[in-house]
């Protein structure tokens, strides 16, 4: 039924703000823009999407305090993804936490009140092998 991670979305009452906010967290400009509404990003080794919308699209109340699932990208340097995050004005939200052998995570508050998490998972990297890539 569920065939794989698609789109996340995170909202921030200043677009443009949150635009440059992840553009230098990720390094790349976002692939697609609707003007004062939206802007998507493709990350990663599958170019999943992250879209950032503007908070008054909303369906829910933005500034009520995070809640919600905490959705993991993978990282390959855990240690260096929280500090670059924390130098970013990231807060922490969830402790590095060790769930098991090959899987720790650590999950943050955005400047925008968005829950981002960051994992650093051996089964991804053994995903990718199997795909070759």
């Amino acid at each position: 039924m569920l065939r794989g991670f698609t789109t996340i979305s995170y909202f921030a009452e200043d677009l443009e703000a949150a635009k440059a906010w992840y553009t230098e967290l990720l390094g790349i400009e976002p692939y697609f823009e609707v003007p004062g509404g939206y802007v998507e990003f493709r990350v990663g080794d599958y170019q999943h999407e992250l879209g950032i919308v503007q908070s008054g699209w909303a369906p829910h109340d933005t500034t009520a305090a995070p809640g919600g699932a905490i959705m993991n990208w993978h990282v390959d340097e855990i240690d260096a993804a929280i500090e670059r995050l924390l130098a970013m004005g990231a807060t922490a939200y969830e402790p590095k936490t060790e769930r098991g052998p090959g899987f720790v995570t650590a999950a943050f508050l955005d400047p925008f009140g968005n829950v981002l998490g960051v994992m650093y998972n051996r089964h991804y990297l053994d995903v990718l092998a199997a795909k070759g890539a």
